[in-house]
């Protein structure tokens, strides 16, 4: 995993002033994939539930938990498990995820990138492929980390802090909150 601190609250809001200023332009997509802000994945196994891996996906706040051979960051990925995975293969078919092994609800050989890949070609997963996550992984398919829509908007958000950041609370014009009538 790249060394990479993950800053929260006002800590990263500041944290962003004391960054070199970058020129938001096609080089941006060259960039290595380990610069985008992505964290390390939960790693389960195949034979673990689908309720323990939903657990953890809900505590952590993620969308995504990667499946390898043997559970653990060491061995090969063999899986993903998303939120979709349990609309579509738990929920949509009225199954009770309690004892269900994640290896009949993950995408098995997901598709992934190594730890070289630029940000073009994590833009071109997400766009081609319809993925939300994408695990990235090392020269023997471990899992490094995975990259979410999330982690890209953050990226370019970057790019744009006062832009974005300083918005009112509302879009548009203010909206009346009394209300009239009986």
């Amino acid at each position: 995993m790249p060394d990479r601190e993950v800053l929260e609250g006002d800590e990263a809001y500041f944290e962003r002033d004391k960054r070199e200023e970058r020129v938001f332009d096609s080089s941006l997509l060259q960039e290595s994939a380990k610069s985008l802000p992505a964290r390390k994945p939960l790693i389960f196994a195949e034979g673990d539930s689908a309720t323990e891996a939903m657990r953890a996906m809900q505590r952590e706040r993620r969308g995504c938990v990667l499946i390898t051979s043997d559970g653990t960051k060491k061995g090969r990925l063999t899986g993903i498990f998303t939120e979709r995975d349990v609309l579509r293969r738990i929920v949509d078919r009225g199954r009770n995820p309690q004892g269900l092994p994640l290896k009949e609800v993950m995408t098995t050989d997901p598709e992934a990138l190594p730890v070289e890949a630029s940000v073009a070609w994590v833009l071109n997963k997400m766009a081609v492929g319809g993925f939300r996550h994408v695990p990235v992984v090392d020269d023997m398919d471990r899992p490094a980390f995975v990259i979410s829509v999330r982690d890209v908007v953050e990226f370019l958000v970057d790019f744009f802090p006062n832009d974005v950041l300083n918005l009112p609370p509302e879009y548009g014009p203010p909206r009346s909150t009394k209300r009239e009538g009986a």
